[in-house]
């Protein structure tokens, strides 16, 4: 399972090389390519497939000397691999660069209604229909805010984004706030989709309300001008976001400790050792643990420097690749009854070699704990979550998946567990609960 994409834009000194060390600290969050557009006198974009570090490499940089700059890290969920961000587009004469994280739920029809009206589209990637509609509607007021205002009420879905045009940064985040968005000031004005990059400048840092614009020229000046239910994507909590982030003033480490917590009271385990899957489900399981009293140990070990293309057919290859990537402590786990801790099960797979790597190494049993509650519907808001016939919880009780991954036992974390973790009303469960939001689809 994957995110989306993450996205900075800033006024400021040197503004380039600081997108640089944003998009490295955002590079969790998109690793097929990166992105930056900076404004001298026109729109200049320098972006790759890879890596930040791949894609900006040598003097790069120095073509994009600017004050203005919008960038992003990539993982596609719509389009052409080869769509790198910012996009570039245009509507009525005018030039748009768009940086955006999350997914249009209406794209299509959308689409459809603005060819309809003469618009030609130069990519395949809903993000270039915010430009669009941006662009249209702007010409029409004459306003950004009141352009803006027109997109809100015109594109459903999720969209934290950054336009570049006219000498001037325009970032919103959607009414409904489905994904997370971050302002700091300080020596210039930044956003980020998390503020753990942000920190890197500067230490004055809030959110981005939902519905919430800010126009960045000369001025800074911002406006909330529609606001829904909001519905702030409970993933973030669980697995995408960095732990030393705060969304929507929530700790993430916080609250991943608090749901392994959560996760203990509800289903105990009689084990010996608590092991984490590496990396996202070390602080839930430390919160097992300090509930159940079993202690915690580091019993898999994650080799760092598997490469991204490590992909080969086969299930000899399939295998190798889970071994190179997760390696068992055998004196931690070799005679152990284990609870092993992970954020989340999405086909099942993994865990069950992850559950045979225990037992090869000696584990009497393996109790698997999981931080949040079965996954059981897609999403259309920007994640990457495979078809309902592949989630291996979306049919079947939670037995079934015991019995698939060959566990001792297996136990999910509720989801008035889940909501008590995390300490907000406000989340978008849709991929649990089958719920979607209407706002997103009411079109």
């Amino acid at each position: 399972m994957r995110e989306k994409c993450g996205i900075f834009a800033a006024k400021t000194e040197n503004a380039s090389k600081k997108a640089y060390y944003a998009l490295i600290a955002l590079q969790h969050r998109g690793q097929e390519s990166a992105g930056i557009s900076v404004w001298r006198h026109k729109i200049r974009t320098l972006a790759g497939r890879g890596l930040v570090s791949e894609v900006f490499r040598g003097n790069e940089l120095s073509r994009l000397k600017s004050n203005m700059v919008i960038a992003h890290v990539r993982y596609s969920t719509s389009g052409s691999l080869n769509e790198t961000q910012p996009l570039e587009t245009s509507c009525h004469g005018k030039k748009i660069a768009v940086a955006h994280n999350g997914t249009l739920t209406n794209f299509l029809p959308l689409r459809r209604k603005y060819e309809k009206k003469g618009v030609k589209f130069r990519h395949s990637v809903d993000s270039e229909l915010l430009g669009i509609s941006f662009l249209w509607h702007l010409r029409e007021t004459g306003d950004e805010f009141e352009a803006m205002r027109e997109v809100f009420n015109e594109v459903k879905g999720a969209y934290s984004v950054a336009f570049l045009f006219d000498g001037k940064i325009l970032v919103a985040r959607d009414p409904v706030g489905f994904r997370p968005l971050s302002y700091g000031i300080g020596d210039g004005h930044y956003f980020a989709s998390e503020d753990s990059a942000l920190r890197l400048f500067v230490e004055d840092i809030r959110d981005v309300a939902p519905g919430e614009v800010f126009l960045i020229s000369d001025d800074v000046e911002n406006k909330v001008l529609v606001k829904e239910k909001h519905h702030h994507c409970v993933f973030e909590y669980i697995y995408f976001a960095r732990p030393d982030s705060v969304l929507d003033e929530v700790s993430v480490y916080s609250a991943r400790v608090k749901m392994g917590r959560e996760l203990a009271l509800e289903s105990p385990a009689n084990a010996e050792v608590v092991i984490p899957v590496p990396d996202s489900g070390r602080a839930a399981a430390l919160g097992f643990s300090q509930i159940s009293g079993i202690p915690y140990a580091e019993g898999l070990i994650k080799n760092r420097y598997i490469g991204r293309t490590f992909i080969m057919p086969g299930q000899f290859y399939r295998e190798l690749k889970v071994k190179l990537k997760l390696s068992p402590v055998r004196e931690i786990i070799s005679g152990k009854r284990v609870v092993l801790i992970d954020d989340s099960i999405v086909r099942g797979t993994t865990m069950r070699r992850i559950v045979a790597m225990l037992r090869k190494a000696g584990a009497k049993e393996v109790h698997v704990r999981i931080a949040s509650p079965p996954i059981r519907h897609p999403c259309y808001m920007g994640i990457d979550i495979p078809t309902r016939h592949e989630l291996i919880a979306a049919f079947g009780g939670v037995d079934r998946v015991k019995k698939a991954i060959n566990a001792d036992s297996l136990a999910y974390l509720s989801v008035n567990g889940l909501k008590k973790a995390v300490g907000k009303g406000e989340l978008c469960l849709a991929c649990l609960t089958g719920n979607y939001p209407e706002w997103a689809f009411h079109f």
